[in-house]
C-alpha cells in the first residue's frame, strides 16, 4: 500500500476484498430476522452523529457535579473522534457497501471509511470506561452498548468491516491520546 501523497487514499478507496464483502453478507444476513433488525436499526440510530454518547457524557456531568469537567472533557473526546471520522471520509471517499438485500437505514452521507459510529461508540467506551472503577455496571455497559453500535452498522448494511474497524481504531486511539487532559484536574487537584 503506498502510504504517501494521495495514494494511500487511493488505496482505501478501492473497493474492499474478497473477505470484506463475505463478512457483510454474513452479517447483513442477520437483519433477515424482524428483531434483529429492529435491534440493529436501534442501535444505529442511537448512535447517529454519536448522539447517545454526547447525551450520556452530559448526563453524567449533571449527575456527578465533582467529576463535572473530566466528564465534559470525555465527551468531547468523543465528539473529537467522532469529527476525526468525517475528516477522513472526506479524503477517502470510500462508497458505502451495496449488500445483498439493500441496506436497513438510510445515511446521513454516501462515504463509509472510517465508521463515525464505530469511533465514536469505541471513544466512549474507553474514555467513560476510564472514569469509572472496576468493576463498574456502567464500564461494562458502555462496552456492551458500543459493540452492538459497531456491529448494527454491519448488520442494516452500510459499512464493510475494515470501515468499522478502522473507526473502532480512530475512537480508541483518540480516547487514549486524549485520557491525559481528560484526568489531569483530578490528578492535579
Amino acid at each position: 500500500m503506498d502510504v504517501s501523497g494521495t495514494g494511500f487514499a487511493d488505496d482505501l478507496r478501492r473497493r474492499p476484498g474478497a473477505r470484506d464483502h463475505q463478512l457483510l453478507a454474513v452479517a447483513r444476513a442477520f437483519g433477515d430476522a424482524p428483531r434483529v433488525a429492529r435491534a440493529a436499526r436501534g442501535l444505529s440510530w442511537a448512535g447517529e452523529h454519536g448522539a447517545v454518547w454526547l447525551a450520556s457524557g452530559l448526563m453524567a456531568a449533571t449527575l456527578d457535579p465533582p467529576r463535572r469537567r473530566q466528564w465534559l472533557r470525555a465527551t468531547a473526546l468523543v465528539a473529537g473522534a467522532h469529527l476525526s471520522s468525517m475528516a477522513v471520509k472526506r479524503v477517502v471517499r470510500r462508497p458505502r457497501p451495496d449488500p445483498p438485500g439493500g441496506p436497513l437505514v438510510r445515511t446521513a452521507g454516501r462515504h463509509s471509511f472510517p465508521s463515525s459510529h464505530a469511533a465514536s461508540s469505541v471513544a466512549a467506551a474507553v474514555a467513560f470506561g476510564s472514569m469509572v472503577p472496576r468493576p463498574a455496571g456502567v464500564a461494562s455497559s458502555a462496552a456492551a452498548v458500543a459493540l452492538g453500535v459497531c456491529a448494527s452498522r454491519l448488520v442494516v448494511g452500510v459499512h464493510y468491516p475494515s470501515d468499522v474497524l478502522a473507526g473502532a481504531a480512530l475512537g480508541a486511539v483518540t480516547a487514549a491520546v486524549g485520557r491525559d487532559w481528560m484526568t489531569h484536574e483530578a490528578r492535579h487537584a
